[in-house]
């Protein structure tokens, strides 16, 4: 495993990402992204195994981590256009991008906005803005982060300097076993958003949400693959009908959903063979479309 440090052009802020990465780029790219609040290092220990058969580039998303500078906006559509560059930019081709909560959101707008630009995706433990049961999601109280994380400035105000206490609040109650979540893995995700640019890029991803909702909610004909799946201890429940529901009726036409077990949110660490399982078998059906 090595790290790429690629700078990105033709977008309004100076940036540049930070990709942890393995497998030979003449294989098809598979994009990762983690959400909030963690970094690329949730996927080190599926990295390996995947690189056998994809160049996989594990991104921290920008501002986050080891990649510095702070879009324009937290907009998952800008940021999906961000991340592709960059892939593209390192030689990636045939690209699945996959990713969890805001990860999650970003891989969608992939689909959704850049469809030519990649094969598939994979949206996991997640609720896209916009869809249903997004107005759901809002309303309930064990989402009240939503909210805070919207106000500008508060949360950075209320959050420095304790990131490792505030952090650990979430991951305990969204991953099925919190134990898999090692101290060593929470002092880095701590680390990720330590600069005060970090924060500020983690919590703009929540004050673009409107934004997200309003151009996700616009019916479009989407024919990229999409897969969406939710781990079986999510705080959401299973109930993939909704889910299903809300894809369909802004134009998904290609859409599978599952259940992955034995996993909260956190599944590259708590069930890495259900996330390397899901992943092959989207390579596995979008490679057969592409020679049919």
């Amino acid at each position: 495993m090595r790290t790429l440090e690629i700078p990105v052009t033709g977008v309004d802020a100076d940036i540049t990402l930070s990709a942890r990465t393995a497998g030979d780029k003449s294989k098809p790219g598979l994009i990762l992204l983690h959400g909030w609040p963690h970094s690329s290092r949730v996927y080190d220990d599926v990295i390996p195994d995947l690189a056998e058969d994809n160049f996989v580039l594990a991104f921290d998303l920008p501002g986050i981590g080891d990649s510095h500078g702070v879009p324009a906006s937290g907009e998952k559509t800008l940021l999906a256009d961000i991340i592709l560059t960059a892939a593209e930019s390192a030689g990636a081709k045939d690209i699945i991008m996959a990713g969890f909560d805001c990860g999650g959101m970003i891989s969608f707008s992939a689909a959704r906005d850049h469809g030519q630009r990649i094969r598939g995706a994979l949206v996991m433990n997640t609720v896209i803005p916009g869809l249903d049961p997004w107005e759901k999601v809002l309303a309930d109280p064990r989402i009240f982060h939503f909210a805070l994380h919207n106000v500008p400035q508060l949360p950075e105000l209320l959050v420095t300097g304790h990131e490792r206490e505030y952090f650990d609040f979430f991951h305990n109650i969204l991953s099925g076993n919190p134990a898999k979540i090692t101290d060593g893995m929470r002092d880095e995700f701590a680390r990720a958003y330590s600069r005060p640019e970090a924060l500020k890029a983690g919590f703009d991803w929540y004050r673009a949400f409107a934004a997200d909702a309003k151009h996700n909610a616009r019916h479009k004909k989407i024919t990229t693959p999409i897969r969406y799946m939710r781990g079986d201890a999510d705080i959401a429940g299973n109930k993939l009908e909704q889910y299903e529901a809300g894809f369909r009726k802004v134009g998904v036409e290609n859409l599978k959903t599952g259940i992955l077990r034995n996993s909260g949110e956190y599944v590259s660490v708590e069930a890495p063979q259900e996330l390397i399982k899901a992943i092959r078998d989207l390579r596995a059906e979008v490679s057969a479309k592409a020679e049919a």
